[in-house]
Order: structure tokens, then C-alpha cells, then sequence
């Protein structure tokens, strides 16, 4: 090689260090407006369902994911769910549908609200995330808490 394709090479190579900190800006700058945007038109609850608010017929038409890691869905998980880390959701939305809802959850809803977040910033409206995660749910009674929260009170 010679000194001046040496120097060519050079030439490129910084450049495009130099260039690649301006490019993640933009996508970073690209992300945030899409999140501020989001976070501009969301409804109060942002996907936010509790498990006294779905009917007991309503579970078999939803997707129901596990954003917990394989160890603790193996555990124990709701009947029916699917397992998908919270941290793949992203990487994995291609097995998301779009036009059945969908229900995140993971132990207690922080990781699966996180998880939840993402698919709606990226499009999936039909993403909710289960309030109080998989603790919660069995607390208020499972796939029958929407039938004791209406249930007549007791004397």
C-alpha cells in the first residue's frame, strides 16, 4: 500500500469515528422525540389493566406474556402464557401480533411495565400491562378476580 492510499484510508477511518458519535446523537435524539410524543397522547394509565377488570372469557383471546427470565416462568406462571424476558420484547416483536391484545406481566409490574412501554413507543396499541404483576393476580383470585370483584358482598 502506498502512502497515499495509506493516507486515504486513514482519512476515512477518522472520519467516520467522527461522524458515528454525531449519527447515535441523531438516533438518540430520533428515540427521544418518539417517546415524548408517546408520552404526549397516552391515556392516563398508559396500558395500565388490573385483573378484576378482564372477564374470565376475555383470557383465552389475549396473548399473555411472561416478561420474567425462564428460571422463575418454569416456577410458576400464569396458564396459557408465553415466556419472553422483558429485555427481548424488542428484539422478539415480530411474534407480537398486532391485532389481538396483549398482556404483559412479571412478578410484581415494574419489569413488565418497562417491557410494556417499549412496545407501545414502537406501535403495539394493543399492549396492557397487568397492574400488580403475577402477585397481584393471584391475590385477587386468578382468572376468576373479575368475577369476585362484582360478585355480591358478603354479610
Amino acid at each position: 500500500m502506498n502512502f497515499r492510499a495509506l493516507t486515504l484510508a486513514a482519512a476515512t477511518a477518522a472520519s467516520l469515528l467522527l461522524l458515528a458519535p454525531a449519527a447515535h446523537a441523531d438516533k438518540l435524539a430520533d428515540a427521544t422525540d418518539v417517546m415524548e410524543a408517546y408520552l404526549e397522547f397516552v391515556d392516563y394509565g398508559g396500558g395500565v389493566i388490573f385483573a378484576e377488570q378482564i372477564p374470565n372469557d376475555e383470557w383465552p383471546k389475549m396473548l399473555v406474556i411472561d416478561a420474567r427470565d425462564a428460571g422463575q416462568f418454569a416456577k410458576g406462571h400464569i396458564p396459557g402464557a408465553i415466556n419472553m424476558d422483558w429485555r427481548q420484547v424488542l428484539a422478539k416483536r415480530n411474534e407480537i401480533p398486532k391485532i389481538k391484545p396483549v398482556l404483559v406481566y412479571c412478578n410484581t409490574g415494574a419489569l413488565s411495565a418497562q417491557a410494556g412501554f417499549a412496545l407501545r413507543v414502537a406501535g403495539w396499541e394493543n399492549v396492557r400491562i397487568l397492574q400488580g404483576g403475577m402477585e397481584e393476580w393471584k391475590a385477587k383470585g386468578g382468572f376468576e378476580a373479575a368475577a369476585k370483584a362484582t360478585a355480591p358482598a358478603k354479610h
